[in-house]
């Protein structure tokens, strides 16, 4: 038999799969199967896509494999994989590298595998050795002593009895005990809930009808678009409880389900919930989780031990077999892209997976994408469970206002701390300061690898870029003119917390974004302010997204416009989502609520729709004008990004792959020049084709692969770098 085996190898240029020798002593090989594989002078791990049973090469031109490991891969697995890396223009080593056991690495070294314990147990000799049948030290009859109730672990039995590893092998000698190597269980991840969980005896009559919705496309023979759902609900419409009797009814049906959430922000708020329903049945993967707790939840995924997987865009790939279900949560938003090679989009992948073995795809979102409301079959929560109504929106415009709280802000943040209530605050702008300058000569401090200013952080007394990472300290005059008179601007979530503690003191101030949650956590954050009789949570959009704390009462977005300056055709989608996503986390409560956003144009299309609360105004807008630019979902986008450390090459490498690619009815933007970021020069193609009366999507990628492929293959751009962006964000 020959194992076709896709070597675990980073090489754009590398073409395989290889073919490899099985012997007997190779076991049961089969899709799915790791392989410790001799690749020219090195050893790597590969995985075998393809079994034959016959090679074009002879006999003896093929080398075997070296090993197997334990763990495997399941099949659809690897064709997702495998999907992956070619609907994305990746390596399949990468696009398999996604679906690949936790801590398995590449190489043919050590590797995270099931933990075994070596365990001792009391024989029938040994308990004769009790009764004086043989002579024993007094640690050895220690020993044996403490294996008269149950077997012990070695490493137990040496606190217990005084016995260590040499010891207990001697015992094993004279046949006084036994020992024998055995898996231990699995150790399960912390799940902590954080905001309101509390549990649903009855659902809303709205809830039922979408439920049945989702039934009947689980329990009906349809085509793969008749299972793509969106649950469109309002905030605070009980979206949750859909989705985890959605998730009961495919367990009842023998069926698995996968739960993603797009931030770890949200994993364990989530996972507490199915946690609190479903109990051990659960599994979480994510990436702050060990190794060694992401290897052992993947196994009990892969073993059937755990039926349902919860976590963010990764656990799409949850080795769990016949799935029934997958729920994509807060579908809108864009952290379910992942910004390394490849860079797939966990909806996109979720929906294949979904295709391929028959199972329901419901996505779910108050703000959901345009692509999304296209493509799928729409059910809708139009009142919160509660029956109250969303809570008022007041767009104030901060032109000519120095102040970063406009005075309607302050006003209502000083009635909540009168009150003793709760308010978020979000500012989607971390740091103290955006940048310095100098007063007097106008010099401003930027980062030495990036095209951008570097932002004051100060706690941390230090400036840094928010790109490639560098840092600095705060300069105390200026290095060109030698004037003291360096002036701060902008103003983030590390200066606004600072105001705001003043502001509503004694109340206490919570501050949510990445440089807190790297020290602190997320979750330890949100329980704190969960906990709390009262306070005010400011920072980054992460405060934003799905929480559920019934008292807060007040919500405030600052410079709300702020990302319709952008020159991004999403812009007033992303604006739309982020003011209605974070007035959907006040007046869950029985006080009510009210939200005030802030920007430098009220009147702005998106910030109305969003005051508004009307979705479908702002959805069919949206619509209407992605058709007219043949924008997604009327078209088709890729990006090609080339680099390199030296100015000049990369223009060249872009124009080139431009040149290459030919595609009828597709147009090709640029080469236009990008900021340096991380030391390296960018330049970017952009392909736009029309989704109807152009060409197919697969062809498009497919021109766009070929022209990238050959042009990295040419040694004359031997220096640049490319990526390969489909679907870009």
């Amino acid at each position: 038999m020959i194992a076709k085996v896709e070597p675990l190898t980073t090489a754009r240029s590398l073409r395989g799969p290889f073919d490899y020798l099985l012997g007997a002593a190779h076991g049961d090989v089969g899709v799915g199967s790791m392989l410790v594989v001799p690749f020219g002078p090195r050893r790597i791990l590969g995985v075998v896509v393809e079994v034959a049973e016959a090679s074009d090469l002879p006999p003896e031109r093929l080398a075997e494999p070296l090993s197997a490991l334990e763990a495997n891969v399941p099949p659809d697995l690897v064709r997702l994989g495998l999907w992956v890396a070619e609907e994305y223009v990746s390596t399949p080593a990468r696009g398999l590298a996604l679906v690949l056991p936790p801590g398995t690495g590449t190489g043919a070294g050590r590797r995270t595998a099931a933990r075994r314990s070596l365990v001792a147990g009391l024989t029938d000799a040994g308990r004769a050795a009790l009764g004086g049948a043989e002579r024993l030290s007094d640690g050895q009859r220690s020993a044996l002593e403490a294996l008269v109730g149950s077997p012990l672990r070695v490493s137990a039995l040496a606190e217990a009895g005084g016995c260590d590893h040499a010891g207990a092998r001697r015992l094993e000698r004279r046949g006084l005990v036994s020992l024998q190597r055995t898996i231990e269980p699995p150790r399960r991840p912390e799940v902590r809930a954080v905001g309101a969980l509390r549990r649903v005896e009855h659902p809303t009559a709205a809830q039922e009808a979408a439920l049945a919705q989702v039934l009947g496309a689980m329990d009906a023979g349809t085509d793969a678009s008749g299972r793509r759902l969106l649950l469109h609900g309002v905030t605070g419409s009980g979206k949750t409880e859909v989705y985890l009797r959605a998730v009961q009814a495919a367990l009842q049906r023998g069926q698995s389900a996968i739960v993603l959430v797009p931030e770890i922000a949200l994993t364990p708020q989530t996972a507490a919930r199915f946690v609190q329903r479903f109990g051990d049945t659960v599994a979480i993967l994510h990436s702050q989780l060990s190794a060694r707790e992401r290897f052992d939840e993947w196994s009990r995924l892969r073993s059937g031990a755990a039926k349902v997987c919860v976590g963010p865009r990764s656990a799409v790939f949850a080795p769990l077999s016949d799935v029934g279900l997958i729920v994509v949560d807060e579908e809108h938003d864009s952290s379910y892209k992942q910004e390394g090679d490849p860079r797939y989009d966990a909806r996109r992948v979720a929906e294949r997976r979904a295709a391929a073995c028959g199972a329901v795809l419901l996505a779910g979102s108050a703000t959901p994408r345009p692509e999304t409301v296209l493509h799928h079959r729409r059910i809708e929560l139009r009142e919160r469970v509660d029956g109250r109504g969303l809570p008022p929106v007041q767009v104030v415009g901060m032109a000519g206002i120095q102040d970063p709280l406009h005075p309607a802000s302050r006003d209502a943040l000083e009635e909540v701390r009168r009150r003793g209530e709760k308010a978020i605050v979000l500012l989607n702008r971390r740091g103290w300061s955006n940048f310095l300058a100098c007063g007097e000569c106008g010099r401003t401090w930027d980062c030495p690898s990036c095209d951008v200013t570097l932002v004051l952080h100060r706690g941390a007394a230090r400036m840094s870029c928010h790109h490639c990472g560098h840092a600095e300290g705060v300069p105390r005059h200026c290095p060109d003119c030698g004037s003291v008179s360096v002036a701060r601007h902008g103003i983030g979530t590390e200066q606004l917390g600072s105001e705001l503690f003043e502001l509503v003191s004694p109340l206490p101030v919570f501050r949510l974004d990445t440089d807190t949650s790297a020290s602190a956590g997320v979750a330890a954050t949100l329980e704190r302010f969960d906990r709390a009789e009262s306070g005010v949570l400011v920072g980054t959009q992460m405060v934003a997204k799905g929480h559920d704390f019934p008292d807060v009462t007040l919500g405030v977005v600052l410079d709300a416009d702020a990302t319709l300056r952008f020159p991004d055709f999403r812009a007033e989608e992303r604006t739309f989502a982020l003011v209605a996503q974070l007035a959907g986390r006040s007046g869950r409560g029985e006080r009510g609520g009210r939200v005030i956003v802030q920007a430098l144009d009220p009147t702005a299309r998106a910030l109305g729709y969003a005051a508004r609360h009307d979705s479908d105004g702002f959805l069919e807008g949206e619509l209407a004008r992605r058709a007219m630019l043949s924008y997604p979902p009327h078209g088709h986008l890729i990006r090609v990004v080339c680099s390199c450390e030296e100015p000049g090459p990369e223009g060249a490498a872009a124009e080139a792959i431009k040149a290459a690619i030919h595609v009828a009815g597709a147009s090709v933007l640029g080469p236009a020049p990008l900021f340096r970021r991380q030391g390296r020069d960018r330049a970017q193609l952009v392909i736009r084709a029309r989704t109807d009366g152009g060409p197919a999507r697969a062809e498009v990628i497919d021109a766009v692969r070929r022209a990238v492929e050959a042009v990295a293959g040419d040694r004359a751009h031997g220096a640049v770098a490319f990526a390969v962006d489909v679907d870009p964000q």
